[in-house]
């Protein structure tokens, strides 16, 4: 576990806000590799990109912070820094939150400048699978978003004074931020290699909000959450990000089956 990875003077240098760092520069470069390489204004993806990387800081934030308010009762100023932490780095961000808002403002700027947004949106769904990839080994390094207890023989142990260590102390746990950043470089590979295979647009984008969906339903049960993140319901538990993937699931079905009877239709 290195939470702070080294310092430039009195600033440290935080594992996982380098990793989402670099995830941003990496997931930048790669989209506008891939419109190039299609012919598309390099401009109008890069500043999709931007908003994109604010509106899921901001709105990831924003959803932890209103499923978590007790955490901020008298320190509201900490309300808008993931740094507040002093001793585990980067913290509290919920990656659906950062999704909705997103989302929602790169659909307002291609309404606006008269984008298909579907076809926009297809190429930066494998940089879904690039951020999940690096990010969570940032989350391992940083101690957050750690797993349950497991009497596998691939379960880890976190240091003394650590979250993950105060949560279930001298236990073995699963590496579910391991787990989840194997499972993003597969989500890039299957979707980079889609990508010259497509056949409607919004096709990608579809296979994302269903692949992403299923996993984030499994590895619910595996990762550790607080008390207020499960509710109840006919007699079971969820967590919220579990009703949150179910609706995902819904809509990229809906995406998926109507954008391919319109391809179907505009081919007769």
């Amino acid at each position: 576990m290195y939470p702070d990875l080294f310092s430039i003077g009195p600033v440290p240098i935080r594992s996982y806000g380098l990793m989402l760092a670099v995830s941003f520069l990496v997931g930048v470069w790669y989209v506008s590799r891939m419109a190039r390489r299609d012919g598309k204004s390099i401009d109008q993806f890069l500043a999709v990109a931007y908003i994109l990387i604010i509106g899921g800081v901001v709105g990831a934030r924003l959803s932890y912070v209103v499923l978590h308010l007790g955490e901020f009762v008298g320190k509201w100023g900490s309300t808008f820094n993931p740094f507040s932490s002093d001793h585990y780095g980067i913290a509290g961000l919920n990656m659906y939150g950062g999704v909705l808002l997103a989302a929602l403002g790169t659909l307002l700027y291609c309404r606006l400048r008269r984008i298909p947004i579907l076809d926009t949106l297809d190429y930066f769904t494998p940089t879904v699978g690039i951020g999940l990839g690096l990010t969570r080994i940032g989350c391992f390094l940083n101690g957050c978003c750690f797993g349950t207890p497991t009497d596998l023989p691939w379960g880890v142990m976190f240091p003394e004074h650590s979250i993950p260590y105060y949560a279930y102390p001298h236990q073995h746990i699963h590496p579910a931020q391991i787990y989840s950043s194997l499972y993003g470089v597969g989500l890039f590979l299957l979707l980079h290699f889609m990508m010259k295979r497509r056949k409607f647009a919004g096709q990608l984008l579809a296979l994302l909000f269903m692949i992403e969906a299923l996993f984030r339903f499994a590895i619910e049960y595996v990762r550790y959450y607080e008390d207020e993140m499960y509710f109840q319901v006919f007699g079971v538990q969820p967590t919220w990000n579990q009703v949150v993937s179910i609706t995902l699931f819904a809509v990229g079905l809906i995406i998926y089956i109507v954008q391919s009877r319109r391809a179907a239709i505009t081919k007769h």
